[in-house]
Parts: structure tokens; sequence; C-alpha cells
């Protein structure tokens, strides 16, 4: 009996966000989770679906600096996380995690 192989290819989450809905619901996903590095990895994945060394261009960076920032292992300053969002066209808003409980006197 001979054996099969079976090829697989690399998976790529920018291969995938190819309008602006899915990276709006990828980023949605990603925030709720709350993970710091998932959140920078996942503004990489939506640098690369776009086009990565323009974003480095409009944010003041090298395009080596910036995948390197925005990778999993990268530790990207709040400023940095700011100005990849905004060259996205992308805006962070804060919401309450739970609904405050009304205080009475």
């Amino acid at each position: 009996m001979k054996s099969q192989k079976v090829k697989f290819s690399r998976y790529d989450t920018a291969d995938y966000l190819q309008t602006e809905e899915d990276i709006a619901a990828y980023l949605e996903a990603v925030m709720e989770d709350g993970d710091p590095s998932l959140i920078a990895a996942a503004l990489g994945d939506i640098a690369r679906a776009r086009n990565i060394s323009q974003l480095a261009r409009d944010v003041g960076m090298s395009r080596e600096g910036l995948y390197k920032a925005l990778s999993g292992e990268g530790n990207p300053t709040f400023t940095t996380i700011t100005k990849v969002a905004n060259a996205l066209g992308l805006r962070f808003t804060m919401q309450p995690i739970s609904t405050p409980t009304t205080h009475t006197q």
C-alpha cells in the first residue's frame, strides 16, 4: 500500500482580512480577549493585509522595526499602537467591562 503525502500550506490570518468588515470583526474579537501581545500581533496581521511598508513610513518607523514591534514577541509602546491604529484608519474605544451598579445614599 502506498502512503500518500499530504501537503499543508502555511496559514496567515492576513490572507483572510480582505474587507473593512473582516478587519473590524477580527480586531473586536482580539480586543475582547484583552491580551496586549495578541492585540499587537493582530495589528501586525492587519498591517500585513494592507501594506506594511507604507504603514511603517506613515508611523515613522522602519519596516523591520514595525514588523518586530507588532509580532507576538514584540513589546510596542502605547504610542506605537496608537500611531499604527490611526494610520490604519482605526480608533480604540473604551467601554466598561461590566455594567456599573447604581449607588444610592
